[in-house]
């Protein structure tokens, strides 16, 4: 394992790996992390550190898979709270009275691809494999958010809405937040068909001809991070305060869960952030 990064460092990598934004951890008000496929208990296709439900892994080695996470990033596991994804722009804010729903509590919800809190010791999680995580975090009110943006997300403009509901709720001045986009499979591998292209083109106020390349054959490379970068300006957060991975999950899938690399055949990454002052 090469591990290169301008934006990124791997922590633990000889135990329990995970990855933090150098710009987001000099954010004092804040913890997160962001696993691999590696240090889990998980077997099979799923070897080792697989952190979904939802795949046919034994729940017992996810459960572990969170423990041993947690004890190396630095994270309580009572207190995560896990998003419900299905490729929407829904956004969830959760508090206190939320912690465990997805991860030793059922699910009391379907279709929630980013979550919200400005409350302490509350820790979201969100699933990856290739889709774009996005982190927020408000200087200000240190309120914070993650958010699932794969093709359709992005398109649905999902960060924006982040924006729009941690305005409402928490009083959040775009200008205030810093966010991370990525890792995520980068546009040396993302490739499209023109119905998906399309809607990439048709997204108002951005230049798309920096995240969508013609290939020929009715084929395109899209930059998936790239979008979310000019989204994330567009909707008011500073061009300076945005960090973009220079991690290609399809190009590192030795070390991060990549469903294109695996062809399905995998287990899932998870974002995590919470605030602790």
């Amino acid at each position: 394992m090469n591990f290169k990064s301008k934006t990124m460092t791997l922590n633990n990598a000889d135990t329990v790996p995970f990855l933090t934004y150098n710009s987001l951890s000099e954010l004092k008000f804040i913890r997160h992390a962001f696993s691999t496929r590696l240090g889990g208990v998980s077997g099979g296709e799923f070897t080792s550190m697989n952190t979904a439900f939802n795949r046919g892994d034994d729940p017992g080695s996810v459960t572990e898979n969170y423990k041993r996470f947690c004890r190396s990033a630095g994270f309580d596991f009572e207190t995560l709270v896990a998003s419900a994804q299905d490729h929407h722009t829904y956004v969830r804010a959760v508090t206190s009275k939320d912690k465990g729903i997805g991860i030793y509590k059922p699910r009391d919800m379907e279709s929630v691809d980013a979550l919200i809190t400005n409350e302490k010791g509350v820790t979201l999680v969100t699933y990856y494999a290739d889709c774009t995580p996005l982190f927020f975090a408000d200087s200000k009110t240190h309120a914070v958010g993650l958010a699932h943006g794969g093709w359709r997300g992005t398109v649905g403009e999902i960060g924006k809405k982040v924006i729009q509901k941690m305005t409402e709720l928490y009083g959040t001045d775009p200008k205030d937040i810093y966010a991370a986009v990525g890792p995520a499979i980068s546009v040396c591998c993302y490739e499209v068909d023109e119905p998906c292209a399309a809607q990439f083109l048709a997204l108002k106020g951005l230049d798309s001809s920096k995240f969508v390349f013609p290939k020929g054959s009715g084929k395109f490379m899209v930059d998936l991070l790239e979008t979310n970068r000019q989204l994330l300006v567009s909707a008011g957060v500073p061009e300076e305060n945005i960090s973009v991975s220079d991690v290609c999950t399809c190009c590192n899938s030795d070390l991060l869960w990549s469903h294109r690399a695996t062809k399905g055949r995998r287990g899932t990454m998870s974002a995590f952030m919470t605030r602790i002052d």
